[in-house]
């Protein structure tokens, strides 16, 4: 059957068959041997993502997705025996039965379409940074993960680095003390990509390539016409596509912060910031996160730079900063690392050698990219929980995202976590979520 012409109806009768007949065979297969290698599919499999799929690959790669046949040139030379896709729905309907697990590594704003949709088959899911487009997928996507009992991991690899893990049982050890003010900065977009700007002229649309399906590269996004100045990476500055500096990079940049200090569920964010328009986000930002206390942990105050933005250089006691990098200060102590991730240093001169005496709790591997993944493959035979599950990236990616939504709404917005709400803000709320394009529900 012709994808183009399927129905919604149709899909969703057939794939809610292929549901029902691949649970069982689920089932049988969550338990595996150490030997045992997993089907694994991937969607999204150029740039990122074929990186995603080569890390691995020493398991099963059954079945590959991608709408740009250039882009995605290399993995599929690389796999000749996997099927090839161009639309995720397609893929998991005919070959479901088959598939363990899938890589997601699309553009931002099919993330959670490709991902729920296999959660709610069965399938493992290892799904790249930001995990959403949008707060309210992010939600969506935490609630799926436990429903279906399957394993995840979000693609912020620093997570896995082992100089993270350290400083992590280090700060929760109390070597900085109460953490109560944490500054976070990247050097996006800059050169990446642009932001600040409106859509292209869509009397200058050139023609499609033939090696792209335009109409799934747009997928859950509003229908418009073909660009090169969104294909293959640039869209990330699109609101219909992308997060912005914000999304690409607070999940590797923010990690250590709310890994070491277990945030989550900010009551308070508020956005300054270059011009906002409706089409891209702003050129530079700076978003200040208000974190409520936690036990006998005080309230956190963090705040987010891009764009060239940066905190003053003597909170780190140098004279310029890097274009990434993390200053968290305590009553104790203040460390600065400067990277997305990785080893750090404190101010008053201590090293981290220094603390001999604070037990290793986290596991730790030398070649931690791979181990990334690896993490997650083990959880998929049944090991522990990988560490950015979606039980912990969930909430972090919507924490990071509600920056977005203050940023497009011009002030100070108060967030309720339990009932999913901003509160002072009702149109705010418009923000929270996007509608997906007719057909493409999930």
């Amino acid at each position: 059957m012709n994808i183009h012409t399927l129905t919604r109806r149709q899909f969703v009768k057939t794939a809610a068959s292929a549901t029902v007949l691949t649970f069982p065979l689920i089932a049988r297969r969550n338990v595996f041997g150490a030997n045992e290698r997993l089907n694994i599919a991937g969607i999204g499999v150029g740039g990122k993502g074929a990186g995603d799929v080569a890390v691995v690959d020493h398991e099963n790669i059954v079945a590959l997705c991608d709408v740009d046949e250039v882009n995605a040139a290399g993995s599929f030379k690389k796999y000749p025996s996997a099927k090839r896709y161009k639309d995720f729905r397609v893929m998991l309907e005919k070959e479901g039965k088959g598939i363990d697990a899938v890589t997601v590594s699309t553009p931002d704003h099919m993330h959670a379409p490709a991902a729920l949709t296999a959660m709610k088959m069965g399938k493992h899911v290892y799904c790249q940074k930001p995990l959403t487009h949008t707060v309210y997928e992010a939600r969506q996507m935490t609630e799926a993960a436990r429903q279906h009992k399957v394993a995840t991991q979000m693609g912020n690899q620093g997570h896995s680095n082992p100089d993270t893990r350290r400083l992590v049982e280090l700060i929760q050890a109390g070597v900085l003390g109460k953490v109560r003010e944490v500054h976070v900065w990247t050097d996006r977009p800059g050169n990446w990509w642009p932001q600040g700007i409106e859509r292209p002229n869509p009397k200058e649309a050139p023609k499609v390539p033939d090696t792209l399906d335009w109409d799934l590269w747009l997928g859950v996004a509003p229908s418009r016409p073909y660009n090169p100045a969104y294909v293959p990476f640039r869209w990330r500055g699109f609101w219909d596509f992308g997060t912005g500096a914000l999304g690409d990079m607070a999940c590797h940049n923010m990690d250590l912060a709310f890994f070491a200090s277990q945030l989550r569920d900010p009551i308070g964010v508020e956005a300054q910031s270059s011009d906002v328009n409706n089409e891209t986000a702003p050129v530079w930002s700076i978003i200040t996160y208000e974190f409520p206390a936690r036990g006998t942990q005080p309230g956190v105050k963090m705040i987010w730079y891009d764009g060239g933005k940066k905190p003053s250089p003597e909170l780190a006691k140098s004279k310029e900063l890097p274009g990434n990098g993390v200053i968290m200060i305590g009553d104790k102590d203040t460390l600065f690392v400067p990277s997305y991730w990785g080893a750090g240093s404190f101010l008053s001169g201590a090293n981290v050698a220094d603390f001999t005496n604070i037990p290793e709790k986290l596991p730790r591997h030398k070649d931690w990219e791979k181990n990334h993944h690896q993490e997650w493959l083990n959880a998929c035979k049944g090991g522990p929980k990988a560490l950015s599950n979606f039980d912990y990236s969930g909430p972090m990616t919507e924490a990071v995202l509600l920056g977005n939504v203050a940023l497009r709404v011009g002030t100070k917005i108060e967030w309720d976590a339990k009932k999913f709400k901003i509160t002072n803000v009702p149109e705010a709320n418009h923000y929270l979520r996007t509608e997906y394009r007719k057909g493409w529900e999930v």
